[in-house]
């Protein structure tokens, strides 16, 4: 049996996966990360993670299991790694996924680091995916709930990370999972789940980076395909691809948002049709398998879309995704992640669409 840091969020997911791994003979440390101070961040009241009642939560399941419990302050990792990131993708026009970073450099990074220094093998999270042996090593598959599959957001982890991770929720589905917790009388049996991020509760981004940042944001133009002015924006920033509510444009068809330009500071308005894609450009591609390319597979743009046929290949030092047919509104900044079937065979950050 091995010593496992099992990273304990306060909710029911990450619970039971320390209750599982117990049962199964694992030596368990519970750990919280303390990831950022609402005051710091001019936030008022709590946020929707990392709250002191989450740590409390934590600390109390890992009491009635009887295993170790620390609440590790990793605010500076976070800060650096995660939000100041946030801030700089969305000013130079682009709308990342700071889940996706926080997987990647605090839960399988900085919790790995943390990990070493007690002595533990792996670290497990309550996440719902699965790895799987294979004859070439640990792969990265889909959970078995699909609804709860959360295999998009892991797909940046290295393969090293990858080898040391374990996810004991992968085969479960969500309402097996709350049963558990209730059989065993866990306080967060049936505690909501948050959908928001977590720094940024209350889903205004343009505010949080006025609030984070000190600078007021500018207004400018909305315009449409040929330039015209159709209205105003209140700082580009806030306005990401796809987006149709809060543009203030009356107009004899639905307008969405399709692009940015962040130095002219000017925000361009599409219909529906203008908004899709047959191919998109990806940096930074982080490969779960030993890539032969052209490659055949299928891929998704966003967390909450069903994969689709593309051929990938590699132009210069980016990755391109050819796809079978046209994208919807393909998001500078989000992750393209690909897939052969239920395996996941990596994924990257998507720099343009259309290229």
């Amino acid at each position: 049996m091995a010593r496992v840091l099992v990273a304990m969020s306060g909710g029911v997911d990450s619970s039971v996966a320390a209750y599982l791994l117990k049962m199964a003979g694992h030596q368990c440390v519970g750990v919280t990360m303390r990831l950022f101070d609402n005051a710091l961040l001019g936030l008022a009241g709590e946020s929707t993670c990392c709250s002191a009642d989450d740590v409390e939560d934590a600390r109390s399941v890992c009491a009635g299991l009887d295993i170790p419990f620390v609440a590790l302050d990793l605010s500076a990792d976070f800060r650096r790694c995660v939000i100041d990131k946030f801030v700089r993708e969305y000013e130079r026009g682009a709308t990342p996924n700071p889940c996706i970073d926080c997987n990647r450099f605090m839960k399988f990074a900085a919790l790995l680091r943390y990990a070493d220094t007690v002595g533990c093998d792996y670290v497990a999270t309550g996440h719902y995916v699965r790895k799987l042996d294979t004859p070439s090593g640990p792969a990265l598959y889909k959970a078995a709930d699909a609804g709860k599959d959360q295999s998009y957001v892991l797909a940046e982890l290295t393969p090293a990370q990858l080898d040391r991770a374990l996810f004991p929720l992968g085969e479960l589905q969500k309402g097996e999972v709350r049963d558990i917790a209730a059989a065993r009388g866990f306080v967060n049996a049936r505690k909501r789940e948050s959908q928001d991020i977590c720094f940024v509760p209350d889903g205004d981004y343009l505010r949080f980076m006025e609030r984070y940042t000190g600078k007021k944001s500018v207004p400018g133009d909305l315009i449409d395909e040929a330039g015209r002015v159709l209205g105003a924006h209140r700082g580009a920033a806030g306005y990401t691809v796809g987006q149709r509510r809060g543009l203030g444009i009356a107009a004899d068809r639905p307008l969405y948002v399709k692009c940015k330009d962040m130095e002219k500071n000017t925000v361009t308005v599409t219909y529906e049709e203008g908004l899709y894609a047959r191919s998109c450009l990806v940096t930074d591609m982080n490969w779960l398998i030993e890539p032969s390319l052209p490659l055949r597979c299928a891929a998704k743009t966003r967390y909450r879309q069903t994969e689709r046929p593309c051929e990938v290949r590699q132009k210069g030092e980016l990755t391109q995704l050819l796809f079978d047919e046209p994208q919807r509104a393909v998001t500078p900044g989000q992750a393209a992640v690909l897939y052969d079937g239920e395996r996941v065979l990596g994924g990257g950050t998507i720099v343009r669409a259309g290229a």
